[in-house]
């Protein structure tokens, strides 16, 4: 079986500092990369006057590792100017992917409390920021998302697609994308790219089975990282796939960050049309504007008699339009194709079909009203 970053971080923990303490406990430990059974980290202490004194630190760091199974194991031993002590209980979050062996390790984690803002900021290069937004799950927003962003980009806006539902992240599969992002600096983030869209999201930084457990707080610090501490620039719009519901996630990004607006999708089905209504209201409570509703699995087409069928209904979402005066923004049909292409990480809005269609509609008439 491959090792384990908790295999490894268990071991390196009985590892005894000169001065105290573990390298876990400490908070030591950096880039922690596994890859079969090779395993490079970087061991970074607070002072340079430390490092003088652990290099039997670090080659027992090693041989611990090679204990667990590893192969080939390689320890950098580093420094940096002293540091904040981290308070005690704090997760030390999700480390970014890292730097070539043999430079300065960056140190920037996503995850941790937030930094304090006076007001609501602006994502620095970024012209407009829009939410996509549901009531409930399964209504297809992350499909909407994705989609919607490659559909802008095909009519030449310059596009980030930001996956904010931190405990199920699913752009990165839907986007085609595996690599990991870099932070060459420690600081800044590059986000990779799929089909002309800068895309930034959790599921780039874990496994696809690794879960995300996490309080309010360590949300809150994510989402402010990943609006502030990514290269988006320059964008004409950022798309931002929220999780469903109304919960922290969408409470801190309409408090803190100048919003353009928001889309709220939904099936025309009452149940989903429950929920939306409960985004709307949401959205108005934050002062936040409903750019527009998007009626999603509206309808479907056999496609051996073409015969049409309103599984969930039909019109439900352009009449709630109607009586609440929020645009209709179009609707998108139940579609096998959409679904294949969203697994095959080639959103179906690449394409010239009626799907594609149905999104470069509501492409167009978001630049058309200057919405995006």
């Amino acid at each position: 079986m491959p090792l384990t970053r908790d295999q490894i971080q268990t071991a390196l923990d009985r590892i005894a500092l000169p001065d105290g303490g573990t390298l876990v406990s400490r908070d030591m430990l950096r880039a922690v990369m596994i890859d079969g059974d090779k395993v490079s980290f970087v061991i970074e202490a607070p002072s340079p006057e430390l490092a003088r004194r652990m290099e039997p630190v670090r080659a027992a760091a090693e041989n611990a590792v090679r204990a667990l199974g590893a192969t080939q194991v390689s320890a950098l031993l580093t420094a940096h100017g002293p540091s904040a002590p981290k308070p005690a209980g704090q997760s030390t979050g999700q480390p970014v992917a890292q730097s070539a062996p043999g430079g300065p390790p960056p140190s920037l984690k996503i995850g941790g409390h937030p930094t304090p803002q006076a007001g609501p900021t602006s994502v620095p290069g970024v012209e407009r920021v829009i939410a996509i937004a549901s009531g409930k799950g399964g209504v297809g927003k992350s499909t909407v998302s994705s989609n919607l962003a490659v559909a802008l980009a095909r009519q030449g806006r310059r596009v980030g697609l930001l996956d904010a539902d931190i405990y199920g992240p699913s752009q990165p599969r839907m986007m085609g994308l595996s690599g990991r992002p870099d932070a060459p600096d420690g600081k800044t983030i590059i986000p990779l790219v799929g089909h002309g869209v800068k895309v930034m999201s959790m599921g780039l930084l874990l496994k696809e089975t690794e879960s995300v457990v996490w309080r309010g707080p360590m949300l809150m610090g994510a989402l402010q990282q990943l609006l502030g501490q990514v290269a988006w620039a320059p964008l004409d719009v950022l798309i931002i796939d929220l999780p469903p519901g109304t919960g922290d996630v969408q409470l801190t990004l309409c408090q803190k960050t100048n919003l353009t607006g928001a889309i709220v999708v939904s099936t025309p089905q009452d149940v989903a049309l429950m929920d939306a209504r409960r985004a709307i209201d949401m959205f108005e409570k934050l002062k936040t504007p409903v750019l527009g509703l998007i009626e999603n699995m509206s309808t479907y087409i056999c496609p051996n008699c073409g015969h049409e069928a309103h599984l969930f209904g039909h019109g439900g979402v352009h009449a709630e339009a109607a009586a609440t005066g929020i645009p209709f923004l179009g609707e998108i049909p139940l579609s096998l194709d959409i679904r294949l292409a969203g697994d095959g990480g080639k959103p179906v809005a690449l394409g010239d079909g009626p799907e594609g269609q149905a999104y470069a509609k509501i492409a167009r008439r978001l630049v058309e009203g200057g919405m995006a």
